[in-house]
């Protein structure tokens, strides 16, 4: 019913940027909260940033002053602008939003699949 769709991952060097999209389609009434995580090999899940549906946002204490999490309510799509990235950045990043689904009547949390950060050193 809902689909959420990552992208902009990839390869870049200590101190590079990178932007992450994440956008969802299908049978969506509203997105409350979105929100991306990530996880390195060997380590748990790890929420990275969250933004409601009125723009209030929350970051982890590892990415404040780097990450930059914005979101498109018309689009239905959450961005994460990532500067100044480390090599400890590195994981598989995925989105998350809550979606009150028009089928449902209620919010429903959906995942992406995720999309691989890469920072070399």
């Amino acid at each position: 019913q809902v689909q959420l769709v990552e992208s902009g991952g990839g390869l870049v060097q200590d101190g590079g940027s990178l932007r992450l999209s994440c956008a969802a389609s299908g049978s969506i009434a509203r997105i409350a909260d979105m929100a991306w995580y990530r996880q390195a090999p060997g380590k748990q899940r790890e929420l990275v940033a969250t933004i409601s549906n009125g723009g209030t946002v929350n970051y982890a204490d590892s990415v404040k002053g780097r990450f930059t999490v914005s979101r498109d309510n018309a689009k239905n799509t959450v961005y994460l602008q990532m500067n100044s990235l480390k090599p400890e950045d590195t994981a598989v990043f995925s989105c998350h939003a809550d979606v009150f689904t028009i089928n449902s009547g209620r919010y429903i949390g959906y995942w992406g699949q995720g999309t691989q950060v890469t920072v070399s050193s």
